[in-house]
This record gives structure tokens, C-alpha cells and sequence, in this order.
């Protein structure tokens, strides 16, 4: 097989990885705490892909101009630290494809939202720290995405052209940040996708239905 891409670069969670079930039961830990009941999965598994701000306004119906805000945020990202790698996991046909990747040569990373704090410790738990040619986090540079600076960044670490890139994404700020870095974009429709226009709206170069999806797409087979 051979790629015509030599770098492919992954959002984190939702795209790379399964890891709302561990970010919902942080925000569940918050209602029962107050006395109130946990809101089901799926209510909650779309925000997933907007971290803190996004699960605590899913779970509370409050943004972050609210005065419980900040609060609920600290004891979040608290439950969710002690917590982090419980049922986290890949999604299906992601490990097949990230060994394809590796065995064609083809260098991938990841470039996530997530602050440092979290994601390294994360991916050391699912043993992906020293697989990954590069891993940059939402505050790994002075902007987050959809900034086109982190994305670019880890083309930067894996000394590859961003025109020779792929990057995926399940959010449309994947889409936006990736376009700006002059790559072409992937959408994971069977991510979390929590924004309010559907993917097909985002302007994405392809859209995947699940991660063995991708591999037509970097190796033309």
C-alpha cells in the first residue's frame, strides 16, 4: 500500500478515542453531589466533544458567564483526574488503522482541545504517549482550535508539509482549524458531533461513518 498523505492527525476525544463515558460520569458525579439525578448517557454524549463547558451546560443547563460556573468547572476537571482512563477506550478499527498507519510509515498524532493536564496522562493510560509522532494540547500554543496554530504545530514536530496532511475531527472546529492549516479534512460522523449544524454542513473533504473508513481514504484501497 502506499499513502498519498505522510502525515495523519486526530482529534482526541470523540474521533481518536471513546472517552464520554468517563467525561459523562465526571458531570453525573456533579449532580448527585447536589442531590439531583444522573441525566442518561446519551443526553450527555454530545456535549462530550466541548469538555468542561460543554458537559456542565449539558448537565446544568449554565454557560460559563454563570456564577456556579467556575466552581462546577474545578470539581469537574477534579472527578474527571481521579477518573480518567476508566472506560475510555479507542473506537472499533482504530488501533487496525493506527497499525496501518505505522507499518506504511505514515506519521500520525494527535491535536486535541484538551489541556496538557489531561491529555497526557490519558494517552500514557492507553498506551498511545510513545506511539504518537506528535501530541499537542489546547494549551500547547497561545490559541486552541479552530486556531489553525496547534494543527500546525504538530506538522511542525513531525517536520511535514501541512498540504500533506490529513486531520480528523468530530466537531466542526476539527474542520475549520484544519482547513485554515491548508490540510485536507476528514469528518467523524460517529463521533460525538455536538454542534448544531449537521456534518454534512461543515465543508469537510470526507466524511467517515467509522475509523476503518479512513483507510480508503489515506491509501486509495
Amino acid at each position: 500500500m502506499t499513502s498519498q498523505y505522510k502525515g495523519v492527525f486526530f482529534d482526541l476525544d470523540g474521533t481518536l478515542a471513546d472517552t464520554a463515558p468517563d467525561l459523562v460520569a465526571a458531570a453525573n458525579l456533579l449532580r448527585v453531589a447536589r442531590g439531583l439525578a444522573p441525566l442518561p448517557y446519551e443526553i450527555l454524549r454530545p456535549t462530550a466533544s466541548a469538555g468542561a463547558r460543554g458537559l456542565i451546560q449539558g448537565a446544568f443547563g449554565y454557560d460559563n458567564n454563570h456564577p456556579q460556573f467556575e466552581e462546577l468547572r474545578d470539581e469537574f476537571l477534579s472527578n474527571y483526574e481521579k477518573n480518567i482512563c476508566v472506560h475510555s477506550k479507542l473506537f472499533e478499527g482504530m488501533n487496525e488503522l493506527l497499525h496501518a498507519l505505522e507499518k506504511e510509515q505514515v506519521l500520525w498524532g494527535i491535536v486535541t482541545n484538551k489541556v496538557e493536564r489531561f491529555t497526557h496522562p490519558l494517552l500514557k493510560l492507553m498506551q498511545l504517549h510513545e506511539r504518537s509522532g506528535a501530541i499537542v494540547g489546547g494549551d500547547t500554543t497561545p490559541h486552541s482550535k479552530p486556531h489553525p496554530a496547534p494543527i500546525l504545530k504538530a506538522a511542525e514536530i513531525c517536520q511535514i508539509n501541512p498540504t500533506d496532511c490529513l486531520y480528523v475531527g468530530d466537531d466542526l472546529r476539527d474542520i475549520e482549524a484544519g482547513r485554515a492549516a491548508g490540510m485536507k479534512t476528514v469528518a467523524a460522523a460517529y463521533g460525538y458531533c455536538g454542534c448544531d449544524e449537521p456534518v454534512s454542513a461543515w465543508g469537510a473533504d470526507y466524511i467517515i461513518d467509522h475509523p476503518s473508513d479512513l483507510h480508503a481514504i489515506v491509501f486509495g484501497v
